[in-house]
């Protein structure tokens, strides 16, 4: 399931982007330009696994609004963005509670860098983090592949993309939905990629026969993963 962000930005033209970026990010993000809106949220419809709020709002600022959510959910992950940058701003966020701090106009990919930080903190984990492929085990939380010759620690994306192969296994997947579903593009210079991380993923796996990752030259790849 998508992680559910609740969004309080006033400004129409910064909250259209960020909403937009987040969501190719594959998060479920509502977006409130009205603070005042969310109150009423906060006793009946409030399923938000963490919240970024401008600090700078009309009627109910972000450091007001966050008060009132931290009253009733006391352990509710937030991000303040704001166009200060004080010290004595970033100060009073951290002291309300907020998990980090970002100044507008901010760099989107450092936003999702640190919410997913954020959550990786807060969230609790997997009720099934081991995932056992033929000889391998996958510790998903730890980015950790394990094997009886050793053990290699994945980077997020070479994990990203081997969930999505095993999302597909048994299959044949092409390489345009691949790279569509995780790079969120396709051209030259992310294909050269997507070949980069096949080629590691079958090294990572060598020392099993039954995993196969065979390339379909002009179609994409066919998996048999023995997750059994």
């Amino acid at each position: 399931m998508k992680t559910k962000i609740l969004l309080a930005e006033d400004d129409s033209d910064f909250g259209t982007i960020l909403k937009q970026y987040l969501e190719l990010e594959d998060f479920d993000v509502s977006w409130f330009q009205n603070p005042e809106d969310i109150i009423p949220l906060l006793s009946t419809e409030f399923s938000f696994q963490m919240g970024i709020l401008d600090v700078m709002m009309p009627n109910i600022d972000g450091f007001s609004l966050a008060k009132m959510i931290l009253k009733e959910k006391n352990d509710f992950p937030l991000l303040f963005l704001t166009a200060k940058n004080q010290k004595i701003d970033r100060l009073t966020g951290l002291k309300i509670g907020a998990d980090d701090y970002i100044a507008k106009p901010c760099d989107p990919e450092e936003l999702v860098l640190r919410i997913r930080n954020i959550l990786k903190r807060t969230l609790p984990p997997t009720t099934e983090p081991l995932v056992k492929i033929g000889e391998y085990s996958l510790d998903i939380q730890k980015l950790l592949l394990s094997h009886p010759s050793g053990n290699v620690r994945m980077t997020a994306r070479e994990q990203d993309l081997l969930l999505y192969l095993l999302k597909h296994n048994h299959s044949t997947i092409t390489r345009n939905n691949i790279l569509d579903s995780l790079w969120e593009t396709n051209d030259y210079f992310t294909g050269r990629s997507l070949d980069v991380f096949i080629s590691r993923l079958r090294k990572y796996f060598s020392n099993d026969p039954k995993v196969k990752i065979q390339s379909l030259r002009g179609i994409g790849f066919e998996i048999d993963f023995p997750t059994h």
